[in-house]
């Protein structure tokens, strides 16, 4: 596992929001979102998909391509 040093802004709150998540997961008992009855109102997982989404683009926004 990299140490926090080696991360950047973005991949920190990536890993934070990813603790949330899981978090959640273990709460709600799942393994995945997808079998969750909250995941369209679910403001965890959109909050993860954002960090995702950022931690990938560096928080450019418009123009990146998965």
């Amino acid at each position: 596992m990299m140490d926090d040093f080696s991360l950047d802004e973005w991949e920190l709150a990536l890993q934070e929001k990813k603790r949330e998540l899981e978090a959640c997961q273990q709460q709600q008992q799942v393994t995945s979102c997808l079998s969750c009855s909250k995941v369209h109102e679910c403001e965890i997982r959109d909050a993860y998909v954002h960090a995702v989404y950022n931690s990938m683009s560096k928080g450019a926004g418009g123009g990146f391509e998965f």
